[in-house]
């Protein structure tokens, strides 16, 4: 790979799809996988776009029956989980707060 090519859209779609995995699997917390992603779209070179990663195990490509037993499913059912714990925390943090300021 030259390092010095440009990044195609395609290129940067993947990357952002390998971080996505390494953070259900645990290994970048949200904040990560935010600042990552943001820089995934400002990166011009395919080496901008390693340095990314270059910290991160290498993954098995996703199989196709993995997404047809439903894997993207349980997925999915994580990240609404997720969802819903920050929204309930937010929640009751602000309730905390006009407790508090009232």
């Amino acid at each position: 790979m030259d390092v010095e090519l440009r990044a195609s859209d395609d290129d940067r779609n993947r990357v952002v799809a390998e971080l996505h995995r390494h953070t259900t699997a645990g290994r970048l917390t949200l904040d990560e996988f935010s600042d990552r992603v943001g820089a995934v779209w400002t990166a011009r070179t395919l080496g901008d776009l390693a340095a990314l990663t270059r910290d991160l195990p290498v993954l098995p490509a996703p199989s196709a029956n993995a997404t047809a037993d439903g894997d993207h499913a349980g997925q999915g059912r994580r990240e609404l989980l997720v969802l819903f714990a920050v929204a309930a925390l937010t929640l009751l943090l602000l309730g905390g707060f006009l407790a508090v300021t009232r």
